[in-house]
């Protein structure tokens, strides 16, 4: 089995997460991102709501967020994906 790994390009932007940890990571990103379009009004994708976004965001942080917790969800989830990174090793591709 690989070891966890993010590959960046050198221009530094991520080219594959390996592992599930840095998996992780991304989905963690992508969920702060869906969260801050639901608080624009914007549907992310079908059947998403405020309320499942929230209970998944619990998943990162331990806590129950209410609709209106929304922006303590995304500081929640981005310091444990801040934590994350520290931990897993990166390569750069020439």
């Amino acid at each position: 089995m690989t070891e966890p790994c993010i590959t960046y390009d050198k221009n530094g932007h991520a080219t594959s997460f390996v592992g599930h940890e840095a998996i992780s990571v991304w989905d963690a990103a992508v969920l702060m991102t869906g969260i801050k379009l639901l608080s624009k009004g914007i549907i992310p994708r079908r059947g998403w709501t405020m309320t499942k976004a929230l209970a998944a965001a619990s998943a990162y942080s331990g806590r129950k967020y209410k609709r209106t917790e929304w922006p303590q969800a995304i500081e929640d989830i981005r310091v444990w994906k801040e934590t994350m990174l520290s931990t897993i090793p990166t390569e750069v591709q020439p």
